[in-house]
C-alpha cells in the first residue's frame, strides 16, 4: 500500500507522539509498504530517522511554551496538488493541529480514506495551564476534528470510553508495542550507577518524561523526597526536558537531570534504576510505563491508561486509585524500602510485556489502513468499552 502519515511532531523531537509515529512509519516500511511522511520542517533535521520514507516538509512555527516543537501551518492546497499527482491509498493523521486539519480536509475533498489517532488529552491540559474555562471549546474542537475521519485510533479501551463521553464515537483499538530487545534488564550498567554516586545497595529513583505542568511534577518531587528520607544514600535521576525543567533544576540540585535520551542510552538508564514512579494523570497512554516494565522495573502509577491495561497491583508494580496522592507516596515507599519485593516485581514486570511485539501492532495497523482503502467500512468498529 501507499500510505501517507501526517504528524506535527517527529524525531529528533522526542515525545510520546513523535516516537509512536516513527515506530509506525518504520514498521510499515519494514513490512514493504510505501510510506510518505508529512511533517513540519524542523530546526535540526535527522534524515536517518526517515530512512526508506518519502518526506514532505511543510511550513511550521514554534509551539508556544513548548520549545523545540513545531506547529504545522495550513497547507490544504499543497497537499491536494501532491495527492492528485500521487494518490495514497490511505492517510493517517496523528495530530490535531493545522497541518492535521489540512490533511483531513484534503483527503475528504479527494475521496481518500483517512483515519486519525488520539494521542494527547488537550482537553485536560487546559486546567494545567490555567485556562480550564477553555475545556468545553477544546472538546468541541477535538470532536469536530476526529469525526471527520473514518476512525480514531486509541491505545486503550478506557480511552475509547473517555472520548465517547465527549462525542467521539468512532474509536478503534490499536494497542501499543514495546521493543523488549532494546529495553531489558540486561542493560543494567554499574558504571552508570557509579556516575550517579550509587552503589548496588542504593535505591535509584527514575523519572522519564516531559518536564511540564501536566505531568504532576509536585507529586513526582514529593515521592522522591519521601524515598530520600526513608532510604539514605538514594539517588534521583530525571530523563527528559520541558518548560519546567530550568526551575526544577534550580530548586533541586540533588536530582541528576540528563536531558533527552534515546536508544541504548535511554535503555541503560531504565535498567540501571530501581524504582519508577509515574504520577502523571494526563496520559492517553504513557509509553514510558511499557519501557520501564520491559526493563524490569517495578512501576508505581495511577490506575489508568497504560498502567491500567498492563499492570496488576502487587505483581508487576503498584496501581493507585486516580488522585490518591497519599497512597501514591506510600506505594513508592513500600517498593523502595523492600529489595525482595522490588526484585519480584521486576521479574513480573518483564514477563507482563513479553508478548507486545512491535511486528504484531504494525500488522494490525496495516490491516486497518487496508480495510479503509478498500472501502470495508464494516471493519472499522468502535472499540469495546
Amino acid at each position: 500500500m501507499h500510505i501517507s502519515l501526517v504528524s506535527e511532531t517527529y524525531p529528533p523531537e522526542i515525545n510520546g507522539v513523535s516516537l509512536t509515529v516513527q515506530a509506525l512509519a518504520a514498521g510499515l516500511v519494514a513490512a514493504g509498504h510505501r510510506v510518505e511522511l508529512v511533517r513540519p520542517r524542523q530546526k535540526i533535521e535527522a534524515d536517518a530517522a526517515e530512512a526508506g520514507m518519502e518526506v514532505r516538509r511543510m511550513r511550521g512555527l514554534p509551539l508556544p511554551r513548548y520549545p523545540g516543537l513545531q506547529l504545522g501551518l495550513p497547507c490544504r492546497h499543497r497537499l491536494q496538488r501532491q495527492w492528485r499527482k500521487d494518490r495514497p491509498d490511505a492517510v493517517y493523521v496523528a495530530t490535531e493541529g493545522p497541518l492535521g486539519g489540512s490533511a483531513l480536509t484534503a483527503a475528504r475533498r479527494l475521496g481518500i480514506p483517512a483515519i486519525s489517532g488520539f494521542h494527547t488529552r488537550f482537553d485536560t491540559y487546559a486546567g494545567h495551564y490555567g485556562v480550564a474555562w477553555l475545556r468545553p471549546m477544546v472538546e468541541a474542537w477535538l470532536r469536530r476534528f476526529h469525526l471527520r475521519s473514518l476512525a480514531t485510533l486509541v491505545p486503550t479501551q478506557a480511552l475509547a470510553a473517555e472520548i465517547a463521553a465527549i462525542g467521539i464515537d468512532n474509536a478503534r483499538l490499536l494497542r501499543r508495542a514495546v521493543d523488549t530487545r532494546l529495553f531489558c534488564p540486561e542493560k543494567r550498567d554499574p558504571a552508570l550507577r557509579r556516575d550517579w554516586q550509587a552503589d548496588e545497595a542504593s535505591v535509584v529513583v527514575l523519572f522519564v518524561g516531559r518536564i511540564a505542568p501536566e505531568k504532576n511534577l509536585d507529586l513526582a518531587i514529593h515521592s522522591w523526597q519521601a524515598i530520600r528520607a526513608a532510604c539514605p544514600g538514594s539517588r534521583c535521576v530525571w530523563v527528559g526536558d520541558g518548560p519546567a525543567r530550568a526551575e526544577l533544576e534550580r530548586a533541586h540540585p540533588e536530582i541528576h537531570f540528563t536531558g533527552m535520551l534515546r536508544g541504548e542510552a535511554l535503555a541503560r538508564h531504565y535498567a540501571s534504576a530501581d524504582v519508577f514512579p509515574f504520577p502523571s494523570m494526563s496520559e492517553t497512554f504513557g509509553n514510558v510505563v511499557l519501557e520501564a516494565l520491559a526493563s524490569g522495573l517495578g512501576v508505581i502509577a495511577y490506575d489508568q491508561a497504560a498502567a491500567h491495561e498492563h499492570m496488576v497491583d502487587g505483581e508487576n508494580g503498584s496501581l493507585v486509585s486516580s488522585g490518591d496522592a497519599g497512597r501514591f507516596v506510600e506505594s513508592c515507599l513500600e517498593l523502595a524500602t523492600d529489595p525482595a519485593r522490588r526484585r519480584a516485581c521486576g521479574r513480573q514486570a518483564r514477563a507482563s510485556v513479553a508478548n507486545l511485539a512491535p511486528q504484531r501492532v504494525i500488522a494490525e495497523f496495516a490491516a486497518i489502513l487496508a480495510s479503509v482503502s478498500h472501502g470495508n467500512d464494516h471493519v472499522i468498529q468502535t472499540a469495546p468499552a
